[in-house]
């Protein structure tokens, strides 16, 4: 996958969002990681991205307002992690139900490539 595909990944947790943000570079993409709310909303100030992801910590209400601001910057693609357990987040374009990395990776090469043949 192309580096220039730029990915901005946001988490509560600030473990699996330093994971999330390894395993996402080692498999070839630039990342720039939020952790928090107020992390978040700066962060998308900062620059344009290619695809948001919405870790699993993220409070749905709190997702809620973190895809209403992408939206009003940006056409890009969101991505919502999500556990059976938790409520589901309708205007994300994309969910992922698996903590699997390789199934993560799996999902955002899947979403660059329809983006791609659009």
């Amino acid at each position: 996958m192309p580096l220039s595909k730029l990915i901005l990944s946001v988490s509560y947790d600030e473990r699996l969002l330093r994971s999330r943000h390894t395993f996402l570079e080692y498999g070839g993409y630039k990342v720039t990681s939020a952790l928090g709310l107020a992390q978040a909303l700066a962060k998308c100030q900062d620059g344009a991205f290619d695809l948001f992801i919405l870790g699993h910590s993220i409070p749905a209400a709190d997702k809620t307002k973190l895809i209403k601001l992408f939206r009003s910057k940006s056409a890009s693609p969101i991505l919502s992690l999500w556990h059976q357990h938790e409520p589901i987040v309708e205007s994300a374009e994309y969910l992922a139900f698996s903590d699997n990395p390789d199934e993560l990776l799996k999902s955002v090469g899947t979403i660059f490539a329809r983006r791609a043949q659009m």
